[in-house]
């Protein structure tokens, strides 16, 4: 049996994830949206379906998946949200997968390791708070919501377009609102002046850390799990590093190299260290083994790792083929809004 542990470290690999859903269980946008705004998740929920179709449907020119906390701003402005008041509710509501601070730390210790998250800033500095990551090693959609003002005719205006918003959820009537009515407004410079941390953005953050820290491309482990995460995991398969789709919807899935399906975190730890000692092969062929035997291919790898994975269930863990991406996303589905909750786990 071949051991994925205790080799010599090959290389400089790299390891980047995505914040919400791989390390933590929050939604922050949509937790904020339900916290601020009235009748808030329902809204949140319509505008993030209207995301998918913008980003993955029409695919419409200069605008990226994740544009949800854009288009949200004006909104959570007109009822009350501050950047202290932002701040307090996510330094109170972080949520995290079970066992992530561990393979956090482990990971980190082990080869340079990146957050890069849509979510806005002040809930990835609170979960850096909590976990102890740190957060120059980050990427967030960065948000100064204080230096925005708002008439009373213009909040009055927010709020009448939130209840149509309620009422008609159509297409047309979405565009009409977010790329017409809003941009026209003087609160409609925040559409303008926040860059969301999303699909090609979020590419574009691997890319800068590669370019700052000078690293190879090929050494980028990559982990992701909804449709923010599209381009970054099909950057890493185009050039042969490691995606992965942790709990990930089927967006995820479609570009992932790897489906892990888990309540823990720690299975990610086993990964990143056997990715980091050898390669890309080296990690699909653990899989391969762990697909035919977890126990046996446990006993392969980092025994205390081993041992942090065995506490619990354990985990689905497959190579995503043609054949099997169908039923992996039934279950990954499945199972991200049994562990998320039924409407985070169904948001795009």
């Amino acid at each position: 049996m071949f051991r994925f542990y205790g080799g010599n470290v090959l290389g400089r690999k790299f390891f980047v994830s995505d914040c919400e859903g791989p390390i933590s269980l929050n939604d922050n946008a949509f937790e904020l949206s339900g916290y601020f705004i009235e009748n808030g998740e329902k809204f949140f929920e319509v505008v993030s379906k209207y995301d998918d179709v913008l980003s993955d449907v029409i695919k419409r020119e200069g605008y990226t998946a994740g544009g949800t906390l854009k288009l949200i701003l004006p909104f959570l402005k007109a009822y009350g949200a501050t950047d202290q008041r932002m701040t307090d509710f996510s330094m109170k509501n972080v949520h995290l997968m079970p066992g992530a601070v561990e393979a956090l730390d482990f990971i980190r210790n082990s080869m340079p390791s990146f957050i890069v998250s849509t979510s806005y800033e002040h809930y990835i500095r609170a979960l850096c708070s909590v976990t102890g990551f740190p957060y120059e090693n980050t990427y967030s959609t960065q948000l100064d919501i204080d230096s925005y003002s708002l008439s009373p005719e213009e909040e009055k205006k927010l709020k009448e377009f939130r209840k149509n918003i309620e009422e008609h959820p159509e297409f047309e009537v979405l565009d009409e609102i977010f790329f017409k009515e809003v941009p026209s407004m003087d609160i409609g410079s925040v559409l303008e002046d926040v860059k969301t941390v999303g699909g090609e953005n979020k590419k574009e953050a691997v890319q800068d850390i590669i370019s700052s820290f000078k690293f190879k491309a090929s050494d980028l482990m990559y982990v992701g799990d909804s449709i923010t995460d599209v381009q970054p995991l099909r950057f890493a398969a185009e050039n042969r590093g490691i995606g992965i789709s942790f709990n990930g919807n089927d967006y995820a899935l479609n570009e992932a190299e790897i489906a892990v399906i888990a309540d823990n975190n720690s299975i990610l730890a086993v990964l990143a260290d056997i990715f980091n000692r050898y390669n890309s092969d080296a990690v699909l062929d653990f899989v391969v083994s762990y697909f035919r035997d977890p126990e046996l291919a446990l006993e392969g790898v980092n025994p205390q790792l081993a041992e942090k994975v065995r506490r619990g269930k354990l985990p689905r863990m497959e190579i995503v083929t043609c054949e099997n991406l169908e039923s992996l996303i039934k279950e990954s589905t499945r199972f991200r809004k049994n562990i998320r909750g039924k409407i985070i786990g169904g948001l795009g």
